[in-house]
């Protein structure tokens, strides 16, 4: 996964390679972000340009020097900063980084308790006061790095005060505030932000999937790749489909009694109980408010080119009457309550219910 095949996160990409190539890497760094966005692939996209046996600058391999820095240009295209070096990612280094399997790329995650203990930051920090194996510069990515007991914390900071000249120590973390402030200090931070629908329906696409999967899915993975990967795209079309009925059933009527009927909409392939019936409901409440997002751009006349579901373009025209101004906002409002609710276990029937009412 050289920088090249990061998925959006361009300035932090860019970043990366030219302190990589000027030498300027800071040994120790945060990066910080949502849930399955890129900050663990870019972490060993970052690995593999400090090790890369044949280091791209552009489209030409250039050589590294003894000190680790390479001659470079940054060009520009379009209006965007190019990476100005990244790794070749086919060498030997570069496939076996790839792989979890180089000497000097060491990868810390919580272990079956779900915390990350003192004993395995201890070896660690062992390990990075030697010079590297076989590569240039060890990484240490430690990935969900909150998980770290305050006590492997504590291990870790003379280490991160006085880091070891060729060893580079990255936190990877969907919650920073969850460290101690004085390993958040000593620690600069890259924040990743949640990627475009377009750019997870782009990778989608790339894995086989039809441009109408893809849009669905990347509607309600909440700027998640890994989200949207792990579920099914058959059940996002499903669910966007029966989010798109409920909201026009409650345009329908002001009928409390035959808003009613519109759960059963909201409520499909629910009935296993419990976490199951809950993580159901709320594929179908993302996707209910991918939808609202989209009506609010359309009936403020912004940029179509941001919608998340251009494909049922014509659907989301005819809800802009119904759910335009403080209507939209109201019911875009219930579905993040209703989500919330879920999360704290609230009954599947219940929140259905409550959420066709507050349309």
């Amino acid at each position: 996964m050289p920088f090249r095949d990061v998925i959006g996160h361009r300035r932090i990409v860019a970043l990366l390679a030219r302190s990589v190539a000027r030498a300027s890497l800071p040994p120790s760094l945060i990066f910080a972000g949502p849930a399955g966005v890129g900050k663990r692939l870019t972490a060993t996209a970052l690995a593999q340009a400090l090790n890369c046996l044949r280091t791209r600058d552009g489209l030409k391999t250039v050589p590294y020097t003894e000190t680790g820095t390479v001659p470079h240009t940054e060009t520009v295209g379009n209006g965007l900063q190019a990476v100005p070096l990244d790794a070749c990612g086919t060498c030997a280094a570069c496939t076996r980084i790839a792989r979890g399997v180089h000497p000097d790329v060491l990868v810390i995650e919580p272990g079956d308790s779900g915390s990350i203990k003192i004993e395995q930051i201890r070896d660690v920090v062992d390990r990075a006061a030697y010079r590297p194996f076989e590569g240039r510069r060890r990484a240490v990515i430690i990935d969900e790095a909150d998980a770290l007991v305050p006590a492997a914390q504590n291990a870790l900071l003379k280490t991160l005060e006085e880091p070891p000249s060729l060893s580079v120590f990255i936190l990877v973390t969907a919650r920073p505030d969850v460290l101690l402030p004085t390993v958040r200090s000593r620690c600069p931070r890259l924040n990743f932000r949640p990627l475009s629908p377009n750019e997870i329906a782009g990778a989608l696409v790339a894995r086989g999937q039809t441009e109408t999967e893809a849009r669905a899915v990347a509607a309600t993975a909440d700027g998640s790749l890994g989200r949207a990967l792990e579920e099914g795209a058959e059940d996002f079309v499903q669910a966007r489909d029966a989010a798109r009925k409920v909201l026009a059933h409650a345009a329908s009527t002001p009928d409390p009694r035959r808003r009613i009927e519109g759960t059963k909409d909201l409520l499909a392939n629910t009935g296993g109980g419990g976490a199951s019936d809950r993580a159901q409901l709320s594929i179908h409440l993302r996707a209910m408010g991918s939808l609202l997002r989209d009506i609010a751009l359309l009936a403020t006349r912004a940029d179509a080119g941001r919608l998340a579901n251009p494909d049922v373009r014509p659907a989301l025209d005819r809800l802009i009457e119904t759910y335009r101004g403080a209507r939209g906002i109201r019911a875009f409002t219930a579905v993040d309550r209703a989500l919330v609710a879920l999360e704290r276990n609230a009954g599947v029937k219940t929140v259905a219910d409550w959420l066709v009412l507050e349309l």
